[in-house]
């Protein structure tokens, strides 16, 4: 099992067990800690990458590499729902808008160097990744609609194929089988986040730095003028101020 790191630099406490992690976030908030700070210290504490919580599987670590915070943030809000305000939990789990602004240092500082480089992985990884597949898509229909063509028919598939080479039913019959994962007709979000990471990985492997260059600011350009639900598997990242 894969542990994070919880060796956050903001305290010299360290503690030995999630549980502990979650008995402390309670207290410190009763105490007068705004929730939202001590929320990203208690992410900074945090040891276990995957676990299963009232029958649900949370994993927090994709591929050992990319750190999925919000996920495990919406993890810990559970355990101190009756503390956090409804609308602030919302806003940050569903459309990452935290009740705080943060520089980058400050989050950076918070949740811990570790944490944040595999946040970083994450952020790049799953949700520009997952975005720049939506970019491509846009760009095909648009296309269509220039020839005269306005049927939806394989718009996802052609943005697969022109992004990686091969059709979305290959790639993830491809995935499954390095992962030894069963063949299924469904995915699961937690799987296609994987597929996701899996995909951008593959795709940093095939396509020279050029290319890359461009589709990850093509994809940065849409995410910063557009709302991305958590549902659709990116997020935006905590809102910083440099």
């Amino acid at each position: 099992m894969i542990a994070l790191d919880n060796k956050s630099p903001i305290s010299s406490l360290v503690l030995t067990s999630d549980a502990e992690v979650i008995k402390h976030l309670r207290q410190v908030i009763i105490q007068g800690e705004h929730w939202y700070l001590a929320l990203l210290k208690a992410i900074g504490q945090w040891i276990t990458a995957e676990e299963t919580h009232n029958g649900r599987r949370y994993c927090y670590l994709i591929g050992g590499e990319a750190f999925d915070w919000l996920l495990l943030a919406e993890r810990l809000v559970e355990e101190m729902e009756d503390l956090v305000p409804e609308a602030q939990k919302l806003a940050l789990l569903f459309y990452s808008q935290p009740p705080l602004k943060l520089t980058t240092q400050e989050f950076k500082r918070l949740i811990g160097e570790v944490k944040y480089g595999q946040y970083l992985n994450y952020f790049y990884g799953v949700t520009v990744e997952g975005v720049l597949l939506l970019v491509v898509q846009g760009e095909v229909r648009k296309e269509r609609w220039g020839w005269g063509y306005s049927r939806e028919a394989d718009i996802a598939g052609e943005a697969y194929r022109r992004i990686y080479g091969a059709t979305k039913e290959a790639l993830l019959k491809q995935f499954r089988k390095e992962k030894d994962y069963p063949q299924l007709k469904s995915i699961t979000l937690t799987e296609l986040r994987e597929f996701t990471y899996w995909l951008f990985k593959l795709r940093l492997e095939r396509c020279d730095k050029a290319r890359i260059a461009s589709d990850i600011r093509k994809a940065l350009c849409w995410l910063g003028k557009n709302d991305f639900p958590r549902g659709l598997v990116a997020v935006k990242p905590p809102l910083t101020a440099d």
